[in-house]
C-alpha cells in the first residue's frame, strides 16, 4: 500500500480537526464545571455578616497552660514539681515501686538495666513494670479528663 501526498494530507488534515474537537469539548468541560461551582459559592462575608462565625477557630490543644499552681511529690528522696494536677494525683496512686520506676526512667534517664539491677530484677520485668504503670497513668488520666 503507498501512500500519497494526498492521502498524508488527508490525514493531516482529520488529525487536526480531531485535536480541534478534543480542545473545544475540554474547554467546554471546564466552562460548565466553573459555572456550577460558581453557583454552589456562598461569600464569606454573608456567612459572617449573617449568623457571626469568627473568621478562625482556636483548638484547645494549642492553648497555653494555665500556669495556677504547682504540685509536689516526693518519690526516690527527690522532690518532683508538677503542674499537671491529674498526672500528680495518678502518680500518687501508683504502687512505691512502680512510681519510683517510672520516675528514674523518665525523670532521671536511667536506663532499664540499670532500673533491674537497682531492685533485684531483670531488665524485661523492670521495662514490664514501666509499661504496666504508664498504662495505669494514661487510664486513670482519662477517666480524670472525663469526669471533668
Amino acid at each position: 500500500m503507498t501512500c500519497t501526498e494526498a492521502y498524508k494530507e488527508h490525514i493531516e488534515y482529520t488529525f487536526h480537526a480531531f485535536c480541534k474537537i478534543v480542545i473545544r469539548n475540554a474547554g467546554l468541560t471546564a466552562l460548565r464545571t466553573r459555572s456550577r461551582k460558581y453557583k454552589r459559592e456562598i461569600s464569606l462575608n454573608y456567612l459572617t455578616d449573617e449568623k457571626h462565625y469568627p473568621f478562625s477557630t482556636t483548638d484547645e490543644y494549642f492553648k497555653a497552660p494555665e500556669l495556677c499552681s504547682e504540685y509536689l511529690i516526693l518519690i526516690c528522696g527527690d522532690t518532683l514539681v508538677l503542674s499537671d494536677e491529674r498526672l500528680a494525683a495518678a502518680l500518687s496512686r501508683l504502687p512505691m515501686r512502680e512510681r519510683e520506676m517510672v520516675y528514674l526512667s523518665f525523670f532521671k534517664r536511667i536506663p532499664q538495666h540499670e532500673i533491674a539491677r537497682r531492685y533485684g530484677c531483670c531488665r524485661s520485668t523492670a521495662g514490664y513494670h514501666i509499661r504496666k504503670a504508664i498504662g495505669q497513668l494514661y487510664e486513670e488520666m482519662e477517666g480524670m479528663k472525663h469526669e471533668e
